[in-house]
């Protein structure tokens, strides 16, 4: 009878341990931070470990960016309280910010002895077209997941005129399209509801 008992401690405590050491390398390896973090996050937990599909995953991706925030700290705490609830959620938490802490910490501490060094300007000047390229690849496969087409792509189209050119607050677009899809889901398609989602260590 004991054994059983200590498999089930030992099943929970590896997906504590699991989820950490996953956030923990995606806050590690992850240049550039927000929306550059998106491949590696995706590839993590919807590819690799299956926590969440790539169609909630894009779901995720909508609520973390439309609360307050940093995403990628939104983002494990929301895949770690729906793995293992609010400590799944401390703990993914944790595992995201713990390599930035102890990196910016390490930083400040000598940043005054190599901030006008040539190495780290030059090392610097060569991350920076990473990181757009970080950003622009996973915001060309998220339209893919979004299933963009000609009837909708000018919705992504006037949100960037309105935002990049025109100047709008991001919060508007953000009220608006709350609205809008709930108008939409409402009136226009009450019945193409999807079937609830399951996760891997949900109980029956």
């Amino acid at each position: 009878m004991v054994f059983p008992f200590v498999n089930v401690i030992f099943a929970s405590m590896n997906v504590y341990i699991d989820s950490f050491r996953t956030f923990f390398k995606i806050g590690l390896f992850t240049v550039g931070g927000g929306y550059a973090m998106i491949p590696l996050i995706e590839e993590e937990v919807v590819n690799s470990k299956k926590w969440i599909t790539k169609e909630d995953f894009v779901d995720l991706l909508a609520i973390t960016q439309s609360v307050p925030g940093a995403f990628a700290l939104n983002m494990s705490v929301s895949i770690g309280y729906r793995l293992r609830g609010v400590r799944g959620g401390i703990v993914s938490a944790l595992g995201t910010v713990l390599p930035s802490f102890l990196i910016i910490l390490a930083i400040a501490l000598c940043f005054s002895n190599f901030t006008d060094n040539p190495t780290v300007i030059a090392i610097f000047k060569g991350i920076r077209p990473a990181v757009v390229a970080l950003i622009v690849a996973p915001c060309i496969r998220l339209g893919r997941a979004a299933h963009l087409s000609l009837s909708n792509i000018w919705l992504p189209a006037s949100t960037l005129i309105l935002i990049g050119l025109l100047g709008v607050s991001p919060v508007y677009i953000i009220l608006a399209a709350v609205m809008g899809g709930f108008l939409y889901g409402r009136f226009i398609s009450p019945n193409d509801e999807d079937e609830p989602t399951k996760f891997p260590n949900d109980t029956p």
